[in-house]
């Protein structure tokens, strides 16, 4: 068991910090250090951020995105094509795509994708709502999802439950890897994914 370094209150911002993606004990000891030495400036603003976003954050009802505004800031926005649905697997894709800035569209967040072994199933998923969606003036449903195996298995159950509706289901082409996760790719890689999207 590792000795104690701190009182309980550092003890336990190292151990939240250590559970964030991409830091481990080592980095969340060292984003601690950071935030206790910079108090003033970093942890204070920090805390009071988080606080605020805690306490104001809503998922959106249309779309499931995250924001602080219902209906989020992308489905309010006069100016987004509303012909074009934009799905994705999680919040992160879709703000790796607003990244890219090459989507005009809305887009709609499943949360995750099939994955039997894992005991989801289409009921776990924001697939009900984006079936009721898929009406005029949507014309193209765009699959933005990841190219594993799941994220091929999930968009070809996609297209057949949006086949007879009248409308375009289209895939991300050219640029995605095999195996690739849209939140890892950089903008020109999306851009052209997104430019050379096809039919399914």
């Amino acid at each position: 068991m590792p000795k104690k370094i701190a009182g309980p209150e550092i003890e336990r911002l190292i151990q939240l910090l250590s559970r964030l993606p991409g830091l481990g004990p080592r980095s969340g000891r060292k984003a601690a250090l950071a935030l206790l030495k910079r108090r003033q400036e970093l942890l204070v603003p920090l805390a009071q951020a988080l606080a605020n976003a805690a306490e104001k954050l809503v998922e959106c009802p249309s779309c499931g995105n995250i924001d602080t505004v219902s209906p989020c800031t992308i489905c309010a926005d006069p100016r987004r094509d509303r012909s074009l649905i934009v799905v994705v697997e999680e919040i992160g894709d879709l703000w790796a795509l607003e990244r890219a800035g090459v989507v005009s569209g809305l887009y709609h967040v499943l949360g995750g994708h099939l994955s039997p072994l894992d005991g989801i199933g289409p009921e776990r998923l924001n697939i009900g709502k984006l079936i009721e969606r898929a009406a005029p003036p949507v014309k193209e449903v765009l699959l933005a999802l990841n190219t594993t195996v799941e994220g091929q298995s999930t968009a070809h159950y996609l297209t057949e439950q949006l086949q007879g509706r009248g409308l375009t289901v289209t895939r991300l082409a050219q640029g995605v890897p095999m195996g690739g996760e849209l939140d890892y790719l950089d903008e020109g890689t999306l851009a052209a994914a997104i430019k050379s999207r096809r039919t399914l």
